[in-house]
This record gives C-alpha cells, structure tokens and sequence, in this order.
C-alpha cells in the first residue's frame, strides 16, 4: 500500500510549520539527507519539537536519562537489509569496540527556517553518506519509495 505524499493538497500542507507530513529525501554524493525534525522557537517558552513522518528512521520514544535525547536509529528492516550487505555496524576486536568502516556514517544538519507567519524553526535533518557507491545505490533502489517520502509494505 502507499501513501502518496507528492498532491497539491500535501504539497500546500508540507509548507506549513506545524506539518509533520514526510518529504522527500536530497540527494547527496554517497548518500541521502532525510528532514526528521522540526524545533519550534517558542520565546520566552521552551522550544517544542516535532518528528516528521517518515520510514527510514525509528521514531525517538523515550526520553535520555538528563533530557531530550533524539537519536538517529534505521528502523528494523533497514537495520537487517543493511547488515545482510556490509555487516553488523560494530565488532568487538581484542575486546574494544569497533565501528565498522563499511557502515554509513549518520550525521545531524541543521537551518533556522523563518515561516509566513513568523513562526521561526530549526529544521533538523539527518544526513546518511555510504562508504560505497554501490551500497549507496542500491539503498536508494531497495528503499525508493520511502526516500520519496512515500509508505512501501
């Protein structure tokens, strides 16, 4: 089943501050970038923060143990189509933890975007860079629909 996410009704609601609709992923050399999070300057309140729909990334659903914590965690069945390709994203080689240099690195970008209605917000987005092309290219074959912003089953 998909959802589709490209009409005109949810292109007007994607520009809207409080839409929590996904959007489609950027293409970046080796990878992707993905907006997940929305940060709603609320002066003098504290900021609210608002996950955008989208199936790559696991949901944050707890807090850390000294505040907010939102991680960048692939959902299971991403987790699993990439292990089957470039392995497990750490070993433990004489007893220390190592990253394994195959994995994609996952970092955290960030724009103040200034809304029509004067609602100011940080848009979060998650950037993934793959080691290898091909890695890279076939994550975007398998996983398509979901870097469009679209549900596959």
């Amino acid at each position: 089943m998909r959802t589709e996410t490209h009409g005109s009704d949810t292109a007007a609601l994607q520009e809207s501050a409080g839409c929590v609709n996904a959007v489609p992923a950027f293409s970046v050399p080796m990878g992707f970038r993905l907006l997940a999070l929305r940060c709603f300057h609320n002066d003098p309140d504290p900021p609210a923060f608002a996950w955008l729909n989208q199936r790559i990334f696991r949901t944050p659903d707890r807090m850390g143990r000294h505040g907010l914590f939102f991680g960048a965690a692939f959902r299971p069945e991403i987790m699993d189509w990439l292990i089957a390709r470039v392995g497990r994203p750490s070993s433990r080689e004489s007893g220390k933890p190592q990253r394994n240099p195959d994995w994609p690195t996952i970092l955290w970008r960030s724009a103040e975007r200034a809304w029509p209605d004067d609602t100011r917000t940080t848009e979060w987005s998650i950037e993934v860079v793959f080691a290898s092309a091909d890695v890279a290219n076939a994550f975007r074959e398998r996983w398509r629909e979901r870097l469009s912003g679209g549900f596959d089953d």
